[in-house]
């Protein structure tokens, strides 16, 4: 459940933006009366029924005009009310609307509606899709030349009571599951949605009273999987609980093999779970009774456990879906920088960081940064190219072209390259918009041979929306672009407690770089850089064991090879060099370790530099960085 948008509720969000008087207007008849409101996208202000009202600013997301929910208890006295996971009901008569923050998909009537683009909370308002609410509610609209939008809702002048339970967008769902993860499970009228989770993988249900709690999970299983391989993983999951099973059942079922245990855990609470395999999934089902005294009371729960099945039928009406999935993509929404976008469904995301992945190599990055000072998007693609061409030999890098398209209402420059670290060519699209003070960077990368993927990122580019006042509102100078970082610029870092110095390049990437511990450590592109200082090996230890570890890689890997070993002085001291080849899941590089001692500590500098990245550029700055290395008092 989305903390935000209950925390609002809890500290007066109803009392402050929901609870409003209901609005008469002159346009009444003896049974009926006409209320108006007139709205415009970026306007602080509404005009109900010829009274200026001030509101959180309308926008657009996706050409859809986003609206604060209150402007419609505000204009007609709908009835807003939050329920379980986010959901909002917005009754009106007859009619109820019901949307869930995050979900583009509404109830309207009980008839599924794709309303464009989710719900979503604004600076603690929950801004909603203002057409499809609307016109869900009964209320005709109209635009008018100015840019306003009219919107018109007839009423009884006495609204007739209506019953909660008269129209519900559950009428005839008698299941209810999702599509995406293929599962569905009888929908008792009791049981209400309370928690979804991990991209919809998980999603728990209970009644009002809160007598039991359900719970199913959705993973990936490419084994193949028996009921008993099904019940030993059931009890394993119960031993490292410490629960006590109670009960136990293997079902070798051809069609759908599935296994229970029922269990006692370590706060006397009853629970039956279960595991289904189907088609490469492995579906989890957990159900816990509150009011059980013996473990025999969750046989009254035995219908509905056993109506669950790890299939989905489209066909079948009568199943209520709670997969937010529209065509492949979930919708995705960053309320610090105002990026809305959809994301291939099946992907990993990590929504802080704007960075989204697949399992077969694809990558979406976004990255949002500050306008230097009279910089051009020319200029900007021009560095960009540069930084390519340092980082990658000639061989392993290609253009390909540059256009322009539109991204969220503005022109955007696009470049397509493609490059190769060894193990393969990739294609990968840099998409670059300048607008006022920040850049919005799109950085999208797949194996060239996937052709579904080339598809997928014009269907990703076309659906990015950016609110450009949310990142003016909540940033000030960000931080530099990263592949505009100056490569010849440095800072120089200092181990206390190892008695040394280093120069590290400011685009490198830390990977450890606690001084006053070790090893530090780095990357950048195609390469790494460490240090390590040990108090308790010698230098000849190290060394013979480096030796003892080349040896043993020469004889069990054929791609390794042993360049050169060598004495030499370093940092002023004694040291021992060591260059070899070697080839890292198909990656060939070069790598080098330098080993040496002073004042009882023994030091081991590793660099390494891919093949298809030993520029000079790069090639000539790890030298410098390693040979900055030097000590202090």
């Amino acid at each position: 459940m989305k903390k935000s948008f209950l925390r609002v509720l809890s500290t007066g969000m109803l009392a402050g933006v929901l609870t409003f008087a209901l609005a008469m207007t002159a346009w009444a008849s003896e049974d009926s009366i006409t209320n108006e409101m007139r709205i415009q996208a970026g306007s602080t202000y509404a005009y109900i029924n010829g009274s200026k009202q001030t509101i959180a600013k309308p926008y657009k997301s996706n050409g859809v005009t986003m609206v604060p929910v209150g402007v419609f208890k505000k204009a007609f006295g709908s009835e807003i009310r939050l329920e379980s996971n986010d959901v909002v009901k917005i009754k009106e008569g007859a009619h109820t609307v019901t949307i869930t923050i995050g979900s583009p998909i509404a109830w309207v009537d009980g008839v599924k509606k794709d309303m464009g683009t989710p719900p979503k909370m604004v600076n603690g308002v929950l801004m909603v899709p203002l057409r499809v609410v609307a016109a869900g509610i009964g209320a005709t609209l109209a635009p008018t030349s100015s840019g306003e939008i009219v919107i018109r809702l007839t009423q009884t002048e006495m609204p007739t009571e209506v019953d909660e339970d008269d129209t519900d967008m559950d009428a005839g769902k008698t299941r209810i599951g999702n599509s995406y993860y293929g599962w569905s499970i009888n929908y008792p009228e009791d049981m209400i949605i309370l928690q979804t989770e991990e991209q919809e993988r998980m999603m728990s249900f209970g009644p009002a009273d809160e007598s039991y709690y359900l719970q199913v999970y959705v993973s990936d299983e490419n084994a193949a999987l028996d009921a008993d391989d099904l019940l030993h993983q059931l009890e394993q999951e119960s031993k490292e609980a410490e629960d006590i099973v109670l009960d136990r059942e293997a079902v070798n079922r051809a069609d759908m093999p599935y296994a229970r245990t029922v269990v006692n855990d370590k706060d006397g609470m009853f629970w039956e779970m279960r595991q289904y395999i189907h088609d490469n999934r492995l579906y989890s089902i957990y159900f816990a009774d509150y009011d059980a005294v013996y473990y025999k009371d969750l046989d009254q729960h035995a219908a509905l456990l056993n109506s669950f099945q790890p299939t989905y039928d489209q066909s079948d009406d009568s199943i209520k879906d709670l997969s937010t999935i529209v065509e492949g993509m979930r919708y995705i929404h960053n309320g610090n920088y105002g990026i809305e976008l959809n994301v291939p469904a099946d992907w990993s995301m990590d929504n802080d960081e704007l960075s989204y992945q697949a399992k077969d190599g694809a990558y979406l990055e976004m990255v949002v940064s500050s306008t230097p000072k009279g910089a051009t998007v020319q200029q900007w693609s021009e560095q960009l190219d540069k930084w390519m061409r340092e980082a990658f030999t000639l061989d392993n890098y290609e253009p390909i072209r540059s256009y322009t398209m539109d991204m969220s209402g503005e022109t955007a420059k696009v470049q397509e390259f493609r490059y190769n670290f060894g193990d393969g060519w990739q294609t990968e699209y840099n998409v670059l918009l300048q607008k006022g003070d920040y850049r919005y960077y799109v950085e999208y990368s797949f194996p060239e041979d996937q052709k579904q993927d080339r598809a997928w990122f014009e269907r990703i580019v076309e659906s990015i929306y950016i609110d450009f006042d949310i990142v003016a509102d909540n940033f000030g100078q960000l931080e530099e672009d990263y592949y505009l970082i100056d490569k010849t610029k440095q800072r120089t870092r200092i181990s206390k407690r190892y008695q040394y110095s280093v120069d590290i390049p400011r685009y490198w990437t830390p990977y450890n770089d606690q001084f006053e511990q070790s090893p530090v450590a780095y990357t950048f592109t195609g390469g790494e850089f460490s240090i390590a200082a040990d108090e308790e090996k010698t230098l000849e230890m190290t060394v013979s064991q480096l030796r003892e570890g080349y040896t043993q890689a020469s004889q069990t890997r054929k791609n390794f090879k042993l360049m050169n070993s060598e004495k030499i002085t370093f940092a002023g001291v004694p040291a021992f060099s060591f260059t070899y080849h070697d080839v890292e899941k198909a990656v060939p590089y070069t790598g080098r370790q330098i080993v040496f001692e002073k004042n009882g500590i023994t030091y081991t500098i590793t660099s390494g530099l891919n093949d298809a990245n030993r520029t000079e550029v790069q090639a000539a700055i790890l030298e410098k960085a390693v040979n900055s290395f030097t000590f202090i008092k």
